[in-house]
């Protein structure tokens, strides 16, 4: 009695793939370096491929510009963001604490970045640029960060009027891209400027958010919603 041969199953693609993601890594942190000794716009293509000991090609084949580099880099920043702010959104329920620790968390996770940030956001705050934050490109990592407020927000034991509660996600979003334009031009020591800021906005914002759980503030706060659903249509 004969018995079949086994069928050979499919090829393994997990090597293949961990292989392709180191190379992307690999590519990826050589480019943040080169941007932070060399600076953002005199970093080229060619310059990340040879320091990174690829072909120019397949630097491309991963990344078709450097500003998919960048938008590699804001995608593993808020991975980076989300993991730093763990702990301290697991151990506090208060609104003000954990906004204030993933704020400060989002701080240390771009210190690295700080001395080639200004040079970057010349590019970065063009309106046409997919560097942008507001642009097509950047949504991916855009909705993530907005989904690490939405965090602080959810996981609060903050008592929020519901139509506030489904904006301020993405309120406390705009008012961090603030943070980090102050943190782009702040030259004191490890940007402490940077942190006193957010030290004194966070108490700030946890009172208005308090105060708009009052009946008299309530048509105030409908008519800024209205307006901020009114500039966000595109007419």
């Amino acid at each position: 009695m004969t018995t079949a041969a086994a069928e050979p199953g499919p090829p393994a693609e997990k090597p293949r793939r961990a292989r392709g993601e180191q190379t992307r890594q690999l590519i990826l942190e050589t480019a943040l370096r080169l941007f932070r000794e060399r600076g953002y716009a005199e970093t080229t293509m060619r310059a990340i491929a040879k320091e990174a000991g690829v072909a120019v090609g397949n630097a491309y084949y991963y990344f078709d510009s450097k500003e998919h580099l960048i938008q590699g880099f804001y995608d593993r920043n808020q991975v980076a963001h989300r993991v730093a702010a763990e702990q301290i959104l697991a151990d506090e329920k208060e609104l003000a604490p954990r906004l204030r620790g993933v704020l400060h968390a989002g701080i240390d996770v771009n210190a690295p970045y700080h001395s080639f940030a200004a040079t970057f956001f010349k590019s970065a705050a063009e309106p046409s640029s997919p560097l942008s934050p507001f642009s097509r490109e950047s949504s991916p990592a855009r909705e993530a960060a907005i989904a690490i407020f939405r965090d602080v927000v959810d996981g609060s034991n903050a008592k929020l009027d519901p139509e506030l509660r489904k904006e301020l996600p993405e309120l406390l979003w705009l008012g961090w891209m603030g943070v980090i334009l102050f943190w782009v031009y702040d030259k004191s020591p490890d940007q402490r400027r940077t942190r006193r800021l957010i030290d004194g906005a966070v108490p700030l914002i946890d009172r208005l958010v308090s105060l708009s759980r009052l009946r008299v503030l309530r048509p105030a706060l409908r008519q800024v919603l209205a307006l901020i659903e009114t500039v966000r249509k595109d007419d």
